[in-house]
């Protein structure tokens, strides 16, 4: 970077010139998924929807000059603007191919993504956006030379500059005001799709919801919880609770799906209850919902702060156990026994290569060694009852062609790649469809298994989604988007349920009076 003065260089730029090209290039470029959903819009489609888009373009460039300008110093402004480029490269690629907003609930979902599952979002289309929408900008930058300006002139211009976006942006905002609040009101997905912008105040929110949690113990929640009265001789119950990840209830043939997806759960005398919908649209928010005691209406971060299901079902005595196949429980197993499904040396059960390559594991490996498993927990809480907590890798996507066995893919050809956009729309579905049926006979074996449990318990299998997802409905992939725009492919889950002909009785479990239903 060169020290000489101005006048010695007529090349150099002024820190504020350079965040004035990032920002129009940003805004130019680095929305172009905003762009492309509002030329998509049938109000756009006239010469006064063109001249609201951009206009709207310069609302987007101001914003985000207004953002940068008091950051614009000769020893800041590169960093600052590579950070800005880099976000806005990566947040173009997410939203533009896979449909998602990034909104607080996105960004949850984005801080606690694993390796495992970061990896699979990696390709070459990823790479092409960083380099095309921050590598370019990025190259000329720092080859760029900075005006030295005194500390009193530089800050005067960034503060001129802030007023002047300010103004502008409000001037616009007034003179487009009635397209402005209609198209923000009937499309709210648009507001979250200013890029980088909505990223950074995301992870604002979220931050800010994590350092105003309460310190302190977590709130008791049933601490009086007792089990049901058994008559003497009556077997404890063994309930085996499953649950699903991104699985959707109308690709479930028991759901009446064309397909036969669910082959060898329909030979085994379950239920399908069909109208359940979900806590959430990702695993973050869904999976502590599920099991807080609070309800989808009024749950939010805070309710993390409580105890959940599983405490209750400690307080009341039973033995609880929590495997995961996935990238954690997102708290809710804290307090209770939880392990990971792969650690085999927990069962002295060797996992074949079949299950497991490349750090993650097919969902078979959940049944592996549950014998050993079982007899480790206390004998004194089992005689209670047990709840066994399987935590799947489902139908994750968006490399759904892993989630299956090559043996286990009754559904040809099918997608083989994590860039959805490239598959033909019928591989894609098979793709998905054959992890569905694998989910199926991962349920069929635990219902083999609990079945051999029948000499000392009374066994049960309840499984039910986390949330579903999108397959290129309306250009939407994968899921995340908030809650109350979301699709209904990504709500609406499968939920089934099986009981042993014994557990039936004890319990007064009339299946056909369901079935009626």
């Amino acid at each position: 970077m060169s020290s000489r003065a101005p006048s010695a260089n007529p090349r150099s730029w002024n820190p504020l010139t350079l965040a004035l090209l990032a920002a129009l290039w940003i805004a130019a470029f680095a929305n172009w998924p905003l762009w492309r959903a509002m030329s998509a819009l049938p109000e756009m489609a006239s010469a006064r929807g063109a001249v609201f888009i951009v206009a709207f373009g310069a609302i987007v460039a101001a914003l985000t000059l207004a953002s940068i300008a008091l950051l614009a110093w000769r020893w800041t402004i590169k960093p600052v603007l590579a950070f800005f480029l880099l976000a806005a490269a990566i947040g173009a690629h997410f939203m533009g191919s896979y449909g998602v907003v990034i909104d607080p609930t996105m960004m949850v979902n984005v801080l606690q993504t694993d390796l495992r599952e970061a990896r699979d979002l990696l390709n070459l289309r990823l790479l092409a956006s960083l380099l095309l929408l921050a590598g370019l900008p990025l190259w000329w930058l720092w080859r760029a030379d900075v005006t030295r300006l005194g500390l009193a002139r530089q800050a005067i211009r960034n503060l001129l500059a802030l007023v002047i976006a300010v103004v502008l942006m409000a001037a616009l905002a007034v003179a487009l005001f009635a397209d402005l609040s209609a198209t923000m009101r009937n499309h709210r997905s648009l507001r979250y799709m200013i890029n980088p912008l909505t990223s950074f105040f995301s992870l604002g929110v979220v931050v800010s919801a994590a350092r105003a949690q309460p310190e302190g113990p977590l709130l008791p929640v049933g601490l009086d919880a007792k089990p049901l009265p058994r008559a003497a001789g009556t077997k404890p119950p063994l309930l085996m609770l499953v649950i699903g990840e991104t699985a959707r209830a109308d690709h479930f043939s028991l759901n009446g799906y064309d397909r036969p997806t669910n082959a060898e759960l329909a030979q085994r005398g379950v239920l399908s209850f069909r109208n359940v919908t979900s806590c959430g649209t990702n695993t973050a928010t869904s999976l502590p919902c599920m099991f807080s005691h609070l309800g989808r209406q009024v749950f939010d971060a805070r309710a993390q702060q409580r105890e959940n299901l599983l405490d209750v079902l400690q307080h009341a005595g039973l033995a609880v156990l929590w495997l995961d196949n996935q990238a954690g429980c997102k708290g809710v197993c804290d307090r209770v026994p939880h392990a990971l499904a792969s650690d085999s040396a927990a069962v002295g059960d060797g996992l074949p290569d079949a299950l497991c390559a490349d750090g993650e594991c097919l969902d078979e490996v959940l049944l592996r060694g549950l014998d050993a498993r079982l007899a480790a927990l206390p004998a004194q809480r089992r005689a209670q009852g047990v709840v066994l907590v399987l935590h799947q890798m489902g139908s994750h996507g968006p490399a759904y062609f892993k989630r299956s066995p090559e043996s286990r893919k009754p559904f040809k050809p099918e997608c083989v790649t994590n860039v959805l956009q490239q598959c033909e729309r019928d591989a894609l579905v098979n793709a998905y469809d054959n992890s569905i049926a694998y989910t199926d006979h991962v349920l069929a074996l635990g219902i083999d298994w609990l079945t051999a449990q029948t000499q000392h318990y009374n066994p049960a299998l309840l499984y039910v989604s986390d949330h579903g997802e999108s397959l290129g409905e309306n250009n939407l992939f994968l899921h995340g988007l908030p809650y109350a725009m979301a699709p209904r492919e990504q709500i609406h889950v499968p939920m089934v349920l099986w009981m042993a002909p014994q557990t039936a009785t004890v319990r007064g479990f009339n299946a056909a009076c369901l079935r009626e239903h």
